[in-house]
């Protein structure tokens, strides 16, 4: 939990902000949290992608993703 003096501060300038800039520091303070699943509720998923799948995208991935054109730019 955030320290009482740090959430009243925030508050107070945020308070002189003008509502357009309220708004980008809510976007940014909520940028700030943490995204995403826990790893623990992803294992339902675990073997619902054959083998053979696994093998063609691990495949597609040596292929396309591990070459440098160097004259591209």
């Amino acid at each position: 939990m955030a320290n009482a003096h740090i959430k009243e501060n925030i508050l107070n300038q945020v308070d002189k902000l003008p509502y357009d800039m309220q708004l980008r520091v809510l976007d940014f303070a909520n940028s700030l949290s943490p995204k995403g699943v826990k790893g623990d509720s992803l294992s339902k998923f675990r073997g619902s992608i054959s083998s053979d799948d696994l093998k063609l995208i691990e495949s597609a991935i040596m292929e396309g993703c591990e070459k440098v054109d160097m004259n591209e730019w």
